[in-house]
């Protein structure tokens, strides 16, 4: 059996397909298709045989241009995978129904998919409904639909590949302040409080971020900080985030990986998307106001002046936050 997993989303969105991942490799070999954000998630996700790398311009952002030669080429690609059953998985306010399309063009003989629209013979297995529960239970129902189930002993937790040891000493909390939407996270002058107040509480903090984020990272961690802002792999930075007590972070990608090495998170978490379906898989806090007027708006930059859901959150109420799940 060989089973096609599409998630063509940010690394966040591929860790959160972990479970369902999973549940297919129990049944045979796993290809997993992903957009050029995803791939480093996707090489730490447990099962996977085979990585295809596409930019989807329906998914993409910012979107490239939709050019027939690159839909034919990717088609062609799908093709020769010669896959038995296809997983779409997608978040709520994504539509499956194109690369559904693209799917059936290149041959694949079952498509599994969850729809809230009329798919035609574009799927096979349609799950119906709009659950507001994890995504990653969400996308491992489009699992289930398709007939596989987790190995005994699999809880449907997070995981990765067993991430390589952090040379650095313990112990220390990290603070990882970027997000690819500035919705999502803390104000810059704010998390660099933060690190101050938790360093004054005792704690040691490492900041990090990727390498468009240096900036960030250095004005954050000041003069109290360990910097690692762009210094570390994907690969690198679950290593970290695996032997931190904490890690303290918006909502992005690294929250997700933080999970899923075990490591209890400490989320600002704004209210643009639900905390019900985004919030990490696993021992967590969450701070900020989940009634703020930016609820559900998907902004991914601030609606509200002042950025009230998260910059109303005061760096002590971080430090309590911390002793709470590393208590």
């Amino acid at each position: 059996m060989r089973t096609l997993v599409a998630r063509l989303d940010s690394d966040g969105d591929v860790l959160l397909a972990g479970p369902a991942v999973r549940a297919a490799a129990a049944a045979g070999e796993v290809v997993f298709l992903c957009g050029p954000g995803g791939v480093h998630a996707a090489e730490l996700l447990p099962g996977v045989t085979r990585i295809v790398e596409w930019e989807c311009p329906w998914i993409a952002n910012p979107a490239p241009e939709v050019r027939p030669f690159d839909v034919e080429a990717v088609t062609a690609l799908l093709h020769g995978i010669r896959a038995d059953v296809a997983l779409i998985l997608t978040s709520f306010h994504q539509s499956p129904l194109p690369l559904a399309l693209v799917l059936r063009l290149a041959g694949v003989p079952k498509i599994v998919a969850r729809s809230i629209d009329y798919p035609g013979s574009l799927v096979d297995v349609r799950v119906t409904g709009d659950p507001d529960v994890p995504e990653a239970q969400r996308a491992l129902e489009v699992a289930h639909a398709a007939g596989f189930a987790l190995p005994e002993g699999d809880d449907g937790r997070l995981a990765v590949v067993d991430p390589p040891r952090t040379d650095l000493s313990h112990p220390y909390v990290v603070v990882h302040p970027g997000a690819s939407a500035p919705a999502r996270t803390w104000s810059p002058d704010r998390w660099a409080k933060a690190v101050v107040a938790l360093t004054a509480a005792g704690s040691r903090v490492v900041v990090t971020g990727g390498p468009a984020e240096a900036g960030l990272t250095e004005h954050v961690a000041g003069a109290c900080g360990t910097d690692l802002g762009g210094r570390t792999s994907f690969r690198e930075l679950a290593g970290i985030l695996a032997g931190a007590d904490a890690v303290v972070v918006g909502n992005t990608g690294p929250a997700h990986l933080a999970a899923a090495v075990g490591t209890p998170v400490v989320s600002l978490f704004a209210p643009v998307v639900p905390a019900v379906r985004w919030a990490p898989h696993g021992k967590h806090v969450l701070l900020g106001d989940q009634n703020a007027p930016c609820r559900g708006t998907r902004a991914r930059e601030c609606p509200v002046r002042g950025h009230p859901c998260l910059d109303l959150v005061d760096p002590s109420d971080v430090v309590a936050a911390v002793a709470e799940v590393t208590a």
